[in-house]
């Protein structure tokens, strides 16, 4: 039986497929009776699962990261396609076509890591590439950089995820770098490289997408900022050193990307990199949301349901029928 996948699902359709449950929650309704709250996805997208009358047998049954297979028909509630669950079976994970629930292949995330390390080769300062070598170095840091997520929920939220954003980032901060003259290229680009890297360490993402204790209680901003001094000390042990001025200025950039206090920047950006940088996140966050909304939205018609975190619809243009009439 062909798959369908989540942004491919209608109202009223009956499936019987395979799911990773991204995210378990059992629940209790007034009555005292349990029912399981799931996240399900594929690399299309997520839509939540409702099992109703649920027990300890069915809820202990799997975790969040297992795969399941569910049989289910879709229904709208609340202008969201969700699925209404009535069986779930564990499934063995060797037995499940992995590229059906990943948005980045192997070959597509060494593909990135390679474009990283290409765009990162126009850094010509001295002192920040002995220390971009000393980042470079640390193997189990750079896997974990190729693996993590940019987010949970709001942009790039899946394995890889981080590092698809930084390398569409440093695209947009290698222009800036070449046409504002005042900036500070190198700068720039090892912010980018450096922003969110913390979120190595705050996010989980062996399983499952959440946050780790250390990201709940400190955050990936000042996490950071703990990882650059870390290796700012493996490059002086080394015998090489970087200025305390770059030092700062690269802190600057990680502790003001957010760029409002109210959005969890520690620092206001105050260097014209600084600024750059906050712009840059912000375009790339902004639009990888909209476009994930966009095509993962099941209301017909041209406009998508209203997104209450935004405050707003979002355009989809004609349906591709329309289009290509």
């Amino acid at each position: 039986m062909t798959r369908k996948f989540i942004n491919q699902l209608s109202e009223g359709t009956t499936l019987s497929q395979i799911f990773l449950v991204a995210d378990k929650q059992v629940r209790a309704n007034r009555s005292g009776n349990l029912y399981l709250q799931l996240r399900l996805v594929d690399r299309t997208g997520s839509l939540t699962g409702m099992l109703w009358n649920a027990n300890e047998k069915i809820t202990s049954k799997f975790e969040s990261g297992d795969y399941l297979t569910i049989d289910g028909t879709t229904q709208f509630y609340n202008g969201n396609m969700q699925l209404i669950i009535t069986s779930i079976e564990n499934v063995d994970a060797n037995f499940v076509r992995e590229e059906d629930f990943v948005q980045l292949t192997v070959e597509a995330v060494e593909g990135l890591n390679r474009e990283l390390f290409d765009l990162l080769g126009q850094i010509a300062d001295e002192e920040i590439k002995s220390l971009l070598a000393v980042f470079s170095s640390d193997d189990g840091l750079m896997a974990n950089y190729q693996s993590a997520p940019a987010g949970i929920k709001n942009h790039h939220a899946y394995n890889g995820g981080l590092l698809s954003h930084v390398v569409s980032m440093m695209k947009i901060a290698s222009f800036v770098g070449d046409h504002y003259d005042y900036v500070d290229k190198d700068l720039l680009m090892m912010g980018v490289f450096l922003h969110d890297i913390g979120k190595v360490r705050e996010l989980a993402y062996e399983r499952e997408l959440a946050y780790t204790d250390e990201g709940q209680m400190i955050g990936h901003v000042q996490i950071g900022v703990e990882i650059l001094n870390d290796k700012v000390r493996e490059l002086e042990a080394s015998g090489k050193s970087i200025s305390s001025e770059k030092v700062q200025q690269l802190k600057h950039l990680i502790l003001s990307h957010h760029g409002e206090l109210e959005y969890g920047a520690v620092k206001v950006p105050m260097t014209t990199e600084a600024i750059a940088l906050h712009c840059i996140d912000t375009i790339d966050s902004k639009l990888d949301s909209a476009h994930d909304v966009m095509t993962q939205d099941v209301n017909e018609g041209n406009w998508t349901t209203y997104q209450p975190n935004v405050g707003r619809k979002y355009y989809k243009g004609t349906s591709s029928s329309e289009t290509a009439e």
